[in-house]
């Protein structure tokens, strides 16, 4: 089972997200996606895939952030626990994708194991993000077989 815990300001990290989950579900694998994810939700001793974009100062989206703020509260080994992070951001910025580093940063000091360096989508490239992510894919399905 995999849970894609999606954050999503406009729209972009979500429709990320759901081809992702197409994708993985047509290779064989268990997928929920979490649009509004909450800790106490989560199966602690799967595989996590965090899909979410940045904005403003390097800022969570409004719909993951209390998932964050939980989790940075929580005291809860999760060295049982596997993941992996695409963020969506634009490289004018000096805070580039910011918010999947600062989560991916989190889960490794609470013990989880991440599978593969984070993808960081820059806006400003000309392929649509979900290209991506949809390219990067079969390197994070090597790590979970």
């Amino acid at each position: 089972m995999i849970d894609i815990l999606v954050g999503s300001q406009m729209g972009a990290a979500e429709y990320v997200a759901e081809q992702v989950a197409e994708a993985l579900v047509q290779a064989g694998y268990d997928v929920q996606l979490h649009l509004k994810p909450e800790l106490d939700h989560l199966n602690r001793c799967k595989t996590w895939l965090i899909i979410t974009s940045t904005y403003g100062a390097g800022d969570l989206p409004d719909n993951i952030q209390p998932f964050a703020d939980q989790l940075a509260q929580d005291q809860a080994d999760l060295s049982t626990l596997f993941f992996a992070v695409i963020t969506l951001g634009d490289s004018s910025y000096d805070t580039f994708c910011l918010a999947g580093q600062n989560l991916s940063k989190t889960l490794q000091m609470k013990g989880a194991k991440q599978l593969i360096a984070n993808l960081e989508i820059d806006a400003q490239l000309p392929e649509l993000p979900e290209e991506y992510a949809l390219a990067w894919l079969p390197n994070l399905i090597k790590k979970l077989a």
